[in-house]
Order: structure tokens, then C-alpha cells, then sequence
């Protein structure tokens, strides 16, 4: 395998520990706390959970490991989208387990959760699991998205489970990954299989967070790397000056990411999803916003500047929300080969102004005809718009663009408009791991073995006081209902792990809110620079803004 020396130099990386976690896997022992509910829905959350529900959150620390001795079988699922750190959580897990126990076997199943389920698996060893460490992306295995969901799925997994002596299965994934986990769970409970599910925090969109959960993985790294591309694009714009640059961020549930990258450049527009949906904000007045700030700089000479924008902003919007309800109305069942065997734009158009409210046309007549047709293009496997195909760094460009010519027409605007287009999103997701999510993966993977050995199961494991040094860390873990509640999935109630969106009222918001408007106008751009792995702790293990101001840092 041909190397670069950032590569080799990483191989030789040592992940730091929680404190309670370097005794020794012998000299760890368990604080339990008090049983858990579930954050809404108690009652039917409990009834569907009869087993796994009301469990105690627990602690580790330094002490007598009071725990059984036997022979662990383990296998490991990465689930969903790559985020930076996923191969170090498989190398703690790896690495604790072995620990205990060299006879301790770990089964990687690829592919995602279908690896289970179809039997394919390879079986880790020094050689092999050296080769991930401290890497990113999850090609050690193979990720995917099958959903566990069936009740022919857990016996299937059941079965496989039995064949290999397999004791405990550990799920890396995000809130839809771990929900699938606490079902499965709760199904091995409920068949005494002996087999016990343990699941890790993983999205670089940051929505999997609590107060349990302070960070997901991935997110350190991926707003990081995006955060020097976007000082990187601030520099330029601040050199050239002459363009202005949209710049749409992962984050299609909420708008983490885009806030923690605002956060580390201090750009002169970002839009924040969750106030777009609180303050009812339509097109229009989010194009009157970004246009107020084009005419102020332009009025200091300065006909540049760089705009934030989170991946589903658009589905926050009041106004286009009910459009596209009425788009997948329009379009329901055999309605939609009508559409398409219409010959020409024109025609479609035609189809959609006639089956269309005046509401609906009137937003779907401002916007760019390319953005139109994006709204008909593919739909999911459910026959709705594919929200995600809009390029919505592009309709605000040209909304902005459409606003400042009435304005020119008015009078009170004579600068110069000139936008770019850049989505960053899969340049984030397999970086090279910043030292925290480094030190933060192997962490969890190797508490994951701890909670384990103990006998937990239908657990999340927990590593906090991410804020502090690495030797501060807490680690233990939390029963997965503990996040859950009822929602409403394709027209039946399902449990799931409630999503985290960006609280306007925490101090991440706040810094931002109070700062926005000072930098719509000034050229106030900050420049991270590219992740550093080597040097100065204050520089090298830098945590997010977000949970620096979360923590009052």
C-alpha cells in the first residue's frame, strides 16, 4: 500500500482516553445512577420497550471490575453516512476487547446492517485493524442503510447471531441507526437470546445530541474541514472583491453545521433553519435579508461577501413546505405519468398553474425556472420531491439577484452583483479525523466493550465533558429510550430518536444573533486554516465553538 507521510505518521497516533479508562480494563467499575424515561410519549414508549425501558444510566470508574469473565464474540456494524472517526470507535472496540481477553473475537459485518442479515462478515485482526487507525472514511467494512426494522430481519439476525456465538452486536450510527439498535435490542430481550446491543453517536450533522450526548462523532472534523474551505473562499472574495459566494452546508434536519462554520469565519450571511420556521420567514423576506447586506457593503465599495446556507433551509420555509405538499399531491398515483409523457416545459407548466392553489403558484412563479424543474425531477421511493436535488444556493443567488435589480430600478442600489455556487458535504465526510474525534471515537468504541462486558444492553455508549482534556472525559452510558418519542413515519406512529435542531435560545444562537449583524456589513472574516494534528494541545485538540459556548468556554 502506497503511504503518504501524513498517513504513516497517523498510523503511529495514540488516542487519548477518558481517565477512568486507562486503569486498565481490570480496575474499571460501574456507579449506577437513576432509572431513565423516555424524553416524551413515556407510556407508549414503555409498552413497546417492556424490557429495555427505564434502565438506569451508568458511570465508569477506577475500581474493582466486578463484571463476569466469558468469552466475548462480538460484531460491529457501521450504519448510514460516513463521518470522520468511525474506524477508530471499530479500533477501541477492537483494542478493548482484546484486552480482556486475546481468545475475545470481533466480526466486522459489511456493507451496513444488511452484512448482518445476508451473513457477510470478515474477522478482525492486529494486521488488518492496523492498517484504519486513526483514518477516516468506513471502508474497513463498508457502511449502507438497510433499516432493522422487520420482524423477519431480527430473526434472521438472531439465527445468524447463534451460528457464530456471537454475544453482542455494537451499531455506529446516527439517530435512525440507533433507533433500529433499541429495537433490536429490545427483540433479543424479549427471545432470551443472550445477545445484547450496544450503540455509538455518529452524524456530522450534529443532530444526534442531548443533554447525555454532547457530540456526535464526525462533527468536530467535518465543520472544520468545511470552515477552512470557507475561509479559504473568504480570503479570495476579500482579495478579489468582486464576487459573492453561496455556500450550501450538510445539514438537512438542522442546521448545526452551517452554525458552527458561521461561527468559525464569521461570514457576512448565514441562514439558520430553525429561525427561518420560528419566524415564518418566506423567499422573499430571507432575499430581502441577504439583498440588505449586498446594498450595505456595496455601499462601503465593497461587492463581495460570503453566505452560508444549510442543505434543507428550503423545507423550513412555511410557504414552500405547502408547496411541495401540494406538489406531491399534484403528482399522487397515475397523475404523475400524465406529467411525464407531457412533451415539453411549456406543457408541464401548464399542468402544474391549473392543479396548483393561487398561494402555491404564486411562490412557484418566483421561482428559477431550473429550480422549478428540480422540484420535478426523481421521487423517492415514497413518490415525493426530492428536497435534497434543490440547489438552494442557487435560488437564493437568484432571488438576491431578481431583488437588487428592483432595487437598481429604484435607485438605491448601484453595486455589483456577482454570484458563485459551492456545496460542500462529502468533502467533510471521510477526513482524516481531527484529534478529538481521534481520541473521542476510540474512546467510545472501547467504552462500548465496557458496557458489554457488564451486561448492558440497548445502551448508547456515553463519553462526556468533551469540552475539558481528554483525562477530564466521564464515560459510561444511557439507555437509547431514554431519547425516544412517538412520530409520525410514512402514516404510522413509529419510536424514534428525537432529531436535535439548533435551539434559538442557547448560547450558540445567541454569540451568533449577536454578532450577525455587524458582520452582514464589515468584512469581519475569521480563517481557521486547515485541522492541525500535531503541536500546541490548545491548538491540536480545539473543540467546536458550538460546545465551547454550550459549556460557557
Amino acid at each position: 500500500m502506497n503511504l503518504s507521510p501524513l498517513q504513516k505518521a497517523r498510523y503511529e497516533y495514540t488516542p487519548k482516553l477518558p481517565g477512568m479508562l486507562r486503569s486498565g480494563i481490570a480496575e474499571i467499575c460501574v456507579a449506577e445512577g437513576s432509572e431513565t424515561s423516555s424524553v416524551a410519549d413515556q407510556e407508549k414508549i414503555r409498552e413497546l420497550f417492556p424490557n429495555t425501558y427505564g434502565k438506569k444510566e451508568i458511570t465508569f470508574k477506577k475500581g474493582q471490575n466486578t463484571s463476569t469473565p466469558k468469552k466475548q464474540v462480538v460484531g460491529v456494524i457501521l450504519s448510514g453516512g460516513q463521518a470522520p472517526g468511525g474506524h477508530n470507535v471499530v479500533c477501541g472496540l477492537y483494542d478493548a476487547l482484546k484486552a480482556t481477553d486475546k481468545d475475545n473475537v470481533l466480526y466486522g459485518f459489511k456493507n451496513g446492517p444488511s452484512g448482518l442479515i445476508d451473513d457477510d462478515y470478515l474477522i478482525f485482526d492486529d494486521s488488518y485493524i492496523d492498517q484504519y487507525r486513526n483514518t477516516g472514511g468506513f471502508d474497513i467494512i463498508g457502511s449502507g442503510r438497510t433499516k432493522l426494522e422487520t420482524q423477519e430481519q431480527f430473526a434472521i439476525a438472531a439465527e445468524v447471531c447463534k451460528k457464530h456465538g456471537i454475544t453482542a452486536i455494537v451499531i455506529i450510527g446516527g439517530d435512525d441507526s440507533n433507533t433500529n439498535a433499541a429495537v433490536l435490542a429490545e427483540y433479543f430481550a424479549a427471545h432470551n437470546t443472550g445477545v445484547q446491543v450496544i450503540g455509538c453517536p455518529k452524524t456530522i450533522d450534529g443532530d444526534l445530541k442531548n443533554d447525555d450526548i454532547e457530540c456526535s462523532f464526525g462533527f468536530d472534523t467535518a465543520t472544520k474541514t468545511y470552515s477552512e474551505l470557507i475561509g479559504n473562499i473568504e480570503r479570495d472574495a476579500n482579495s478579489a472583491k468582486k464576487y459573492w459566494h453561496f455556500v450550501k452546508v450538510m445539514g438537512r434536519s438542522a442546521s448545526h453545521v452551517a452554525l458552527e462554520c458561521a461561527l468559525e469565519t464569521q461570514p457576512n450571511i448565514c441562514l439558520i433553519s430553525e429561525e427561518v420556521a420560528a419566524k415564518k420567514m418566506s423567499l422573499s423576506q430571507i432575499a430581502d435579508q441577504i439583498a440588505d447586506s449586498v446594498e450595505k457593503r456595496a455601499a462601503n465599495g465593497m461587492n463581495f461577501g460570503v453566505a452560508i446556507i444549510p442543505e434543507g433551509v428550503v423545507e423550513f420555509v412555511p410557504e414552500f413546505s405547502a408547496l411541495i405538499a401540494e406538489i406531491n399531491e399534484l403528482l399522487a398515483g397515475s397523475k404523475a405519468d400524465t406529467f411525464n409523457a407531457l412533451p415539453n416545459w411549456k406543457e408541464k407548466y401548464a399542468f402544474i398553474e391549473s392543479g396548483l392553489s393561487k398561494e402555491s403558484m404564486a411562490v412557484f412563479a418566483i421561482l428559477p425556472e431550473t429550480i422549478q424543474q428540480q422540484l420535478f425531477l426523481e421521487r423517492d421511493p415514497h413518490g415525493n420531491v426530492q428536497v435534497s436535488l434543490i440547489e438552494s444556493e442557487k435560488l437564493f443567488s437568484a432571488l438576491v439577484k431578481d431583488n437588487l435589480a428592483q432595487r437598481k430600478a429604484a435607485g438605491t442600489y448601484t453595486g455589483k452583483f456577482n454570484p458563485l455556487h459551492h456545496f460542500f458535504g462529502y468533502e467533510g465526510r471521510c477526513a482524516f479525523p481531527s484529534n478529538f474525534d481521534a481520541d473521542y471515537c476510540y474512546s467510545l468504541g472501547y467504552n462500548a466493550f465496557m458496557l458489554i462486558q457488564y451486561g448492558y444492553n440497548g445502551y448508547l455508549s456515553k463519553v462526556s465533558n468533551l469540552s475539558k482534556p481528554a483525562d477530564e472525559w466521564v464515560a459510561g452510558g444511557m439507555p437509547i429510550t431514554k431519547m425516544m418519542n412517538i412520530e409520525r413515519r410514512h402514516g404510522e406512529d413509529k419510536p424514534v430518536i428525537r432529531k436535535a435542531l439548533v435551539e434559538l435560545d442557547g448560547k450558540p444562537f445567541k454569540f451568533f444573533e449577536a454578532n450577525r449583524d455587524t458582520w452582514a456589513v464589515e468584512t469581519a472574516y475569521t480563517y481557521p486554516g486547515a485541522i492541525q494534528y500535531y503541536g500546541p494541545a490548545a491548538v491540536c485538540d480545539l473543540t467546536t465553538r458550538t460546545l465551547a459556548l454550550e459549556k460557557g468556554e
